[in-house]
């Protein structure tokens, strides 16, 4: 479950958040201004991830997937920043990360081509990534969002048209349809077994 850190007396900026440092190793994302905790993945959903890293990698260079490791800057109410379970950045978007002191896209950065998020337990787990990722990274133009969710047993492809996302839900033995990966060629059944190896 999330946590929000104690209150400070204002909100952050995104440059407070930049510039934040508690000592410790904790992973925050920014939602409107307020520090929120991510908490440790379990291990199924990190088996999830890294396996599905090293299947896109077949597929793709493996410099333009980064996993658990890069932060989006995303529109909200206040400062939003968004930590993904696996990010497929384009060739001008690893360009511009390049020098760069911090794996952070800003919004004057070219957006990801992909970002997957692997739903853990619960129902704030849950809103996160259908409801508010689903909007945030719509509006940053991420031309593919997949949520993966192994509590429903199914993958949702987002893909971006004309500024918003139309979704489909594969479930099964049917092959996922990717604009980004045109021969990724896996079912929700066999991505969705990543977890269970």
């Amino acid at each position: 479950m999330m946590q929000t850190t104690p209150r400070t007396s204002k909100l952050l900026t995104l440059e407070d958040y930049l510039d934040y440092d508690d000592g410790t190793d904790t992973r925050y994302e920014l939602v409107d201004g307020e520090l929120v905790e991510m908490p440790t993945e379990s291990p199924e959903n990190c088996k999830l991830a890294k396996l599905l890293m090293l299947e896109l990698a077949k597929h793709l260079p493996i410099v333009l997937i980064n996993l658990k490791d890069t932060e989006i800057v995303v529109s909200g109410r206040r400062a939003k920043v968004r930590l993904p379970d696996l990010v497929v950045l384009s060739e001008e978007g690893y360009a511009a990360l390049a020098g760069q002191r911090r794996n952070i896209i800003t919004q004057e950065m070219p957006p990801p081509a992909l970002v997957v998020e692997v739903v853990s337990p619960g129902q704030e787990n849950r809103d996160r990534d259908y409801r508010f990722k689903h909007t945030e990274y719509a509006a940053r133009g991420i031309n593919e969002y997949w949520i993966i969710d192994p509590e429903l047993q199914q993958v949702t492809v987002c893909l971006w048209v004309n500024g918003q996302y139309e979704d489909t839900v594969y479930q099964g033995d049917t092959p996922i349809q990717s604009t980004v990966v045109p021969d990724f060629k896996l079912s929700a059944a066999q991505i969705l077994a990543f977890g269970q190896k």
